[in-house]
């Protein structure tokens, strides 16, 4: 994957997917990056877009645009970093705009934090609870800061059964060590946004069919 120049866009769910519509070969992600303070949310975006890390960014809240070609076809990763607010109460940490934004979420906890560990456990609730997202919308739960093992209060298997429990994701990694670690995740949460697309595809097929066939035979008993 080649970086590129972070740029910060102004973008909406249905300009994004008529997009695509236009263009069969692009595909467009909206990719809602949620987590508490200081757990290395824009310091995975950045490593995503440009392969560097940077380890100090100030309180700022950005749609990012990333255009890059894999397997031959032009992906657009929109992706939203967001803020936590502070002394957050846990019903406005996640905005019904943002729920309706996203193809899929990255939830990114610090395992030298329990508290934000304890921050990603109510947005996941959160936004399983919520009707403004997909049941199917994708989750991805991350670990980051792998590299300070020493100072550890998270363990890994702490995170991956609950990541089993809540039907998500799970990777643990250290974005100021590895760029590749951080590919994988973003890579992942495409692949699944794909998938679910193509499943609500198929649904929605099937209905198609069903609705024939029935019109069909009510039209014959009608006879």
């Amino acid at each position: 994957m080649t970086g590129q120049m972070v740029v910060q866009v102004k973008s909406n769910s249905n300009h994004c997917r008529k997009a695509m519509d236009g263009n069969q070969q692009k595909l467009v992600a909206n990719i809602l990056l949620l987590g508490a303070e200081n757990v290395g949310k824009s310091a995975l975006t950045v490593r995503f877009l440009t392969r560097r890390f940077i380890g100090e960014y100030g309180d700022i809240e950005s749609i990012y645009s990333h255009i890059d070609k894999i397997d031959g076809r032009e992906i657009s990763f929109n992706i939203w970093d967001s803020l936590y607010p502070q002394n957050c109460v846990a019903p406005e940490s996640i905005s019904d705009k943002q729920l309706q934004w996203a193809d899929g979420v990255i939830l990114v906890y610090s395992i030298c934090d329990r508290s934000s560990f304890e921050v990603v456990r109510q947005q996941v609730h959160l936004i399983r609870q919520s009707r403004k997202m997909s049941a199917n919308a994708p989750i991805i739960i991350v670990g980051n800061k792998r590299d300070l093992q020493h100072q550890r209060t998270v363990s890994s298997e702490e995170g991956r059964l609950f990541a089993l429990s809540a039907d998500c994701s799970f990777f643990e990694i250290s974005a100021a060590e590895t760029y590749h670690g951080v590919l994988l995740v973003f890579h992942e949460l495409l692949e699944l946004i794909k998938e679910t697309r193509a499943l609500k595809k198929a649904v929605v097929s099937i209905r198609g069919i069903v609705r024939t066939v029935s019109a069909v035979f009510g039209k014959k008993r009608a006879e």
